[in-house]
């Protein structure tokens, strides 16, 4: 799913330039030229950054921040001409997360977006999906259909390497590597016993077998033939 960003900004020609430079490195962007439509688009379109003005017309840039930041935890990166210490510290003070001075520079931009975004990341919790499964990275918790699935620290560091590689055969290096973080051992049975635990769990109530052996290569989660 590509990332939105909302562009709160009234110069007509720094938004035309935002637009253009970040749906250029596949963002969708959303943009307005003043407080309250700004507020309404992130209220009907949630975005996953803000990158906003400070002086705008009718409610100022602080404003409509403390709203945005009242409202969530979305990345906000604020533009202003004001760049004395104490309007950068009135900016973060409103609920920015970082602070650009114009004129800018539209590579550092960029990078300070994806460094928010990064930042953002682990509180940001996603329900990975495959077929009837589920997993919720916030609460840790899994399921199949409806059916609520008990999982140990282990088991859920190893289906959720399956789940952000759906299709994918994961060999015994790669499993030992992302779940273990170490070279576990070349003739443990470790990874046969805890795919053994995920499929016992997963295949409780009949459900079809979603997780599989490829012999000599590792395992795959896919759908059964």
């Amino acid at each position: 799913m590509s990332t939105r960003i909302l562009v709160i900004e009234d110069d007509e020609a720094i938004l035309r330039f935002l637009r253009r430079g970040l749906a250029y490195e596949g963002y969708i962007v959303d943009t307005a030229t003043d407080g309250q439509s700004g507020l309404a688009l992130a209220r009907d379109h949630p975005p996953d950054l803000v990158v906003l003005d400070w002086m705008l017309p009718g409610l100022d840039g602080l404003e409509v921040c403390r709203r945005l930041r009242a409202g969530g935890p979305v990345p906000i990166l604020m533009l202003t001409a004001k760049d004395t210490i104490h309007d950068r510290v009135q900016g973060l003070d409103a609920g920015a997360d970082d602070y650009m001075v114009k004129p800018f520079d539209l590579d550092e931009l960029l990078a300070r977006t994806r460094a928010l975004m990064r930042r953002a990341q682990p509180n940001r919790p996603k329900v990975l999906r495959f077929a009837d499964l589920s997993l919720d990275t916030g609460t840790r918790q899994a399921a199949r259909g409806d059916r609520i699935i008990s999982l140990t620290a282990k088991e859920y560091e190893l289906l959720e390497l399956f789940l952000r590689h759906p299709r994918q055969v994961m060999t015994r290096d790669m499993i030992f590597d992302h779940v273990w973080g170490y070279d576990f051992g070349g003739e443990s049975n470790i990874i046969e016993v805890y795919v053994r635990y995920l499929r016992q769990k997963l295949e409780s109530s009949s459900e079809t077998r979603l997780l599989h052996t490829v012999r000599g290569m590792g395992y795959v989660l896919r759908e059964s033939e």
